[in-house]
């Protein structure tokens, strides 16, 4: 469940991320042996947190609510859960920014490739204009080297209009979670 949160006195207007728990262990994955604070989050939970994020405006503020038993409900838990789901977004955001920098070099990299291709096909193609040869072979000889060379920035063409800006949104919103405050709320 998520709904809006209506600002008190001094607390702006947040976006409430609503999880229920018998317990603090099921928002964590259960096969990481690490510490609570650098633990994975459980696949489905981080999946939820995550969905729900996307439903609300890309700057709305945040804020995951964990309803947990009563005895559960203290600071030091509530520290512990928080630095947790900072820790595990902010290792996504991370991620993302990685993946985001090497797509990028990867498409300055095919687009330096393909430039240069497409230079040498253009050049093939006029050299083979220049010969004045006739026929139907010679026109698809010529054709076909500024076809290649067009198809050669393909990929870079790829990468800079549609591969980065899905990378973006996603390092956006990890960092926007990783900022996110955590609440504890007792049932």
């Amino acid at each position: 469940m998520h709904t809006p949160l209506s600002p008190g006195r001094d607390e702006p207007a947040c976006n409430r991320i609503d999880i229920k728990l018998n317990e603090v262990r099921q928002l964590f994955n259960s096969l990481d042996p690490s510490p609570f604070h650098e633990k994975d989050l459980e696949g489905s939970a981080a999946d939820y947190i995550e969905e729900a994020a996307r439903e609300f405006h890309t700057t709305a503020p945040l804020k995951l609510v964990l309803h947990l038993p009563v005895d559960v409900c203290n600071d030091e838990t509530t520290r512990i859960v928080s630095d947790s789901v900072h820790y595990y977004f902010g290792y996504r955001a991370d991620s993302a920014r990685r993946e985001l920098r090497f797509t990028l070099t990867q498409g300055r990299t095919a687009l330096l490739i393909g430039l240069t291709f497409l230079f040498m096909c253009i050049v093939a193609q006029q050299f083979i204009a220049s010969l004045d040869k006739q026929g139907l072979l010679w026109q698809i000889i010529k054709e076909g080297f500024l076809i290649s060379g067009w198809v050669a920035m393909w990929k870079p063409i790829d990468i800079f209009l549609y591969q980065w800006w899905p990378i973006d949104r996603r390092r956006r919103l990890f960092s926007r979670l990783a900022k996110m405050p955590v609440e504890l709320q007792p049932y």
